[in-house]
């Protein structure tokens, strides 16, 4: 029987966000995408319009003997601004929005609970406005947006436009 299962988050430019995901024990796989649109396909460049409604996502397949979901919401939660509506840093649109996209009633359940604590812990300055659809159709980016910082690198450190905070939230109250 296999523990691999997936998930799929939003948290801005996904280069990122996928870099950072990889890094993680027991994530298998991390492939860069798009995820809560209107259209079939859709390019880079469509996407970038902020017209499609579709958000730049990472589908992340993660062993769960490993790691757990919630350990991934921690991470997620860690490697983005979650107060910031469409927009993380100098990117700017709705395709950059801070979005958990569930792929059971378990996973929404769990995202909606990591809110719920991140909120009354008071992390943020500001109100998490991340939102938590259901995952539909995801759509893998073009080649050259996956692993584009090892292939842009070639492993060694580059400026990458996320940053993981040191400590866990999920930390004794």
């Amino acid at each position: 029987m296999s523990n691999i299962e997936k998930a799929t988050f939003g948290g801005g430019c996904f280069w990122g966000v996928e870099e950072l995901f990889t890094r993680i024990e027991g994530v298998k796989d991390a492939v860069s995408g798009y995820m809560g649109g209107n259209i079939q396909s859709p390019t880079y460049e469509q996407v970038c319009t902020g017209r499609t409604g579709h958000a730049e996502v990472v589908e992340v397949s993660f062993d769960s003997s490993q790691i757990s979901y919630k350990e991934l919401l921690d991470y997620f939660f860690r490697m983005h601004d979650p107060t910031t509506p469409n927009q993380q840093g100098v990117d700017i649109g709705n395709q950059y929005r801070s979005v958990i996209f569930f792929h059971n009633e378990e996973q929404k359940k769990e995202a909606q609970e990591f809110i719920d604590l991140v909120e009354s812990k008071e992390i943020f300055d500001r109100k998490v406005v991340t939102e938590i659809s259901k995952a539909c159709e995801f759509w893998p980016a073009e080649d050259y947006h996956q692993d584009y910082y090892q292939k842009k690198y070639q492993g060694g450190v580059g400026p990458i436009c996320h940053r993981m905070r040191d400590e866990s939230f999920l930390g004794e109250s």
